[in-house]
């Protein structure tokens, strides 16, 4: 990976196109919320997505056969990327954009530490107080006592938890496991719980919204395309943090889509995480000993639903352009 000014340059665009896409993606999953359940929304986002995995798979020149290595964290991966996607996908459909986006914010601090029993990663003081202080800026955002805390912010605490969880399983198996591997299983497993409740939940889905769940699948292969692009491009250093642009991008959407305006409490809070996650990948780039796992697994949270295949897997676990 080059570390010139001008390839960190096209990392970070790469970056901002990905993360432009992942939030557009994001607008049109709140746009279906109002009328669908999050199950029907993830059961169709998978089924298209199906296609776009087909041809993963028939670049995947490994050997080998779609049995685990690590069955027991495969399985633990697969349920935390299945909860991260109901919840993410709910918590989108009912909570502001910005909130939405503060809250996962966190999983930064949440893979610092759940890295520490996972990975064996040390973590020192400095990390912990940014921990701490994102910690607090999570507590700004939802400001218990004072509004009403929903399920909606439950579901993005969930998300974030397991996103996080799933990222750092990604860095301890993914030397060893197949990509192939690694993606299906929280693919398929989203599939088969989500149409064992489809029939509770359905509704008719004229062609428009068909195809918008369509444009989902679609949107999110892309942004990941984006985002392996950039860290092949730049320094994760550089990439990494151009995830907080979603928050721009949050306020734009909904106040233009949803007549949506984040108060003095999102902003503040969130203001606290980014500040804290940047700290914490600052730290990580600058250790010689550390695992780094947030700059490492700094990408969108795992939600199973789409061949998304996370970007700071070693080169040669993945595909060949």
């Amino acid at each position: 990976m080059s570390d010139s000014p001008k390839s960190n340059t096209r990392g970070a665009l790469y970056a901002l196109i990905a993360f432009a896409i992942f939030s557009t993606h994001d607008v049109i999953i709140k746009i279906l919320g109002g009328a669908y359940s999050p199950v029907q929304i993830v059961f169709f986002s998978v089924l298209f997505s199906f296609p776009l995995a087909t041809l993963y798979l028939m670049r995947d020149t490994t050997s080998g056969t779609l049995i685990p290595k690590h069955p027991y964290w495969m399985a633990a991966r697969t349920v935390a990327a299945v909860v991260t996607g109901f919840c993410a996908f709910y918590a989108f459909s009912v909570l502001p954009l910005a909130q939405v986006y503060a809250i996962i914010f966190a999983s930064p601090l949440l893979i610092t530490v759940l890295a520490i029993p996972v990975l064996g990663e040390v973590v020192r003081i400095r990390r912990w107080v940014a921990v701490l202080v994102g910690l607090v800026g999570v507590i700004i955002v939802l400001r218990p006592g004072q509004t009403e805390l929903e399920l909606g912010h439950l579901a993005a605490l969930a998300a974030a938890v397991g996103g996080a969880f799933a990222s750092v399983i990604v860095r301890k198996i993914g030397r060893e496991e197949r990509t192939v591997v690694i993606m299906l299983y929280p693919m398929m497993a989203n599939f088969i719980v989500m149409a064992a409740m489809l029939p509770y939940v359905y509704e008719p889905l004229p062609l428009l919204d068909l195809a918008r769940l369509g444009v989902i699948a679609l949107f999110a292969w892309t942004a990941g395309r984006f985002l392996i692009a950039a860290y092949n491009s730049g320094e994760a250093v550089i990439v990494a943090p151009m995830q907080y642009s979603q928050i721009i991008w949050a306020t734009a959407y909904g106040f233009f889509f949803f007549d949506e305006l984040p108060d003095m409490g999102t902003l503040l809070g969130s203001s606290v995480i980014i500040a804290s996650g940047l700290y914490i990948v600052l730290r990580e780039s600058r250790s010689d000993v550390s695992e780094a796992p947030v700059l490492r697994t700094r990408s969108r949270p795992e939600t199973g639903t789409s061949p998304r295949i996370s970007p700071m897997l070693p080169a040669k676990l993945r595909w060949k352009k």
